[in-house]
């Protein structure tokens, strides 16, 4: 029998990897230059950490989790996003002491138990970040500023910033109510799981993608009308910040997030490039989470984006790097000095390759072009016995003359690529 992966877990191969590392290291360039810092956190919890944090009505909790009895009788779970994570090592750790305001990112592999669909998995990767400590909108306003910068430096345009508020404990309660009342006039038209959700977690109908539940739904009472003063306050700070730094946005009052933890601010990137499932990135503002987590009374607002979603978005840009050089032999005699010579380069920092079976040089000139190689040098006998050899642009075919030196060469690709 062969095997194969898991169901609904992804290998990423070398041609895919590319785009990856272009996502993380713009990530870490873009985050890092807002004064985020990395955190790593494990990828096994315990259960309690996510039925208190995300919500036991919700449906991640209820049916999408992966969770076991470890040998210690223990309820764990494979984490299945990256918040709850990073405020349980905030509070163990008690990073609030040294400053309550804390600028952490993450990146790493989450897991869920849900249908595969088009860029998701059942593991699957989200780089996500959270700022502590602040309640005033201007933190919410970085916030989507740094992420609508994140997309514009890998060169996406379609992905767009949608906002909402879904207030505040204060005044949540009473569109909960006005929500629950709407829904109980249109029972029958609802799916079986926004049945249930109208008694546990009403807000949830609203991002129901089944036909039936979006048209029932569709006059339903919006949440910014029930914000209390407070709130709606802050949804207008943080709307005049986005259009102070002329970030491009819309406000969608039908959104809601999965997690109960979110309060105030919510927002998406959102595209049609992928389906149904538009939403790439996603977050908000989780004031009461830390202190529910048994942390002091510390606001926080925080995202998280999908990897594979993302690299869809990118298509088949290739991102893998390129050897700088490739080194072709004449003969088996010539190999010890393209050997020696290619260690050196590679210590010097430049990309080399080399035949590795002796194959014919026609055969090694075609591997070069098969790698992509900037440049090639040629060895045979002549080009021992003088110490020089020709230095080839792949490109077009233009060459110089080189010594055998690594200085000489390096130069020459250093050169070559001012």
């Amino acid at each position: 029998m062969a095997l194969t992966a898991v169901k609904g877990f992804n290998d990423i191969l070398p041609d895919e990897s590319g785009r990856w590392q272009h996502i993380e290291q713009m990530a870490r360039r873009v985050f890092e230059l807002n004064g985020f810092a990395e955190i790593r956190v494990p990828v096994l919890e315990k259960t309690e950490l996510f039925s208190r944090s995300i919500g036991d009505a919700t449906d991640i909790v209820e049916k999408e989790m992966y969770t076991f009895t470890d040998k210690g009788e223990n309820s764990v779970t494979l984490r299945p996003e990256g918040t709850a994570g990073v405020m349980r090592a905030f509070i163990e750790h008690k990073l609030y002491a040294a400053d309550p305001v804390a600028k952490l990112y993450y990146l790493g592999p989450m897991f869920r138990y849900e249908r595969p669909q088009k860029g998701r998995y059942r593991q699957f990767h989200q780089i996500g970040a959270e700022i502590t400590g602040v309640h005033d909108p201007l933190a919410d306003a970085q916030v989507l500023n740094m992420l609508t910068a994140f997309f514009r430096e890998i060169g996406l345009t379609e992905p767009t910033l949608q906002i909402n508020s879904l207030g505040c404990p204060e005044c949540r309660p009473a569109y909960r109510t006005a929500l629950r009342n709407f829904l109980d006039e249109r029972m029958a038209l609802l799916c079986d799981d926004c049945k249930r959700r109208s008694a546990t977690n009403p807000l949830r109908t609203l991002d129901c993608k089944v036909p039936g539940c979006v048209e029932a739904t569709a006059g339903a009472p919006s949440v910014l009308d029930h914000l209390c003063s407070s709130c709606d306050d802050h949804f207008s700070s943080v709307r005049r910040y986005l259009d102070l730094s002329a970030t491009p946005y819309s406000i969608n009052a039908r959104m809601v997030r999965g997690l109960d933890y979110y309060t105030r601010t919510t927002f998406e990137m959102v595209t049609g490039l992928l389906g149904a499932q538009s939403a790439v990135a996603a977050g908000g503002r989780y004031d009461g989470l830390i202190s529910q987590l048994g942390g002091p009374a510390i606001p926080g607002i925080g995202f998280a984006m999908g990897l594979e979603r993302v690299a869809l978005l990118l298509g088949s840009q290739n991102f893998s790097s390129c050897p700088d050089l490739f080194i072709a032999t004449m003969g088996v005699g010539e190999r010890d000095v393209a050997f020696r010579l290619m260690d050196g380069l590679l210590k010097s920092g430049i990309r080399v390759e080399m035949d590795y079976e002796g194959k014919s040089l026609k055969s090694q000139m075609r591997r070069a072009d098969k790698l992509k190689s900037r440049y090639s040098v040629v060895i045979g006998e002549n080009e021992v016995a003088s110490g020089r050899a020709t230095f080839k642009r792949m490109a077009d075919g233009a060459q110089a003359d080189t010594a055998l030196t690594v200085a000489e060469i390096r130069a020459c690709v250093m050169k070559s690529e001012q």
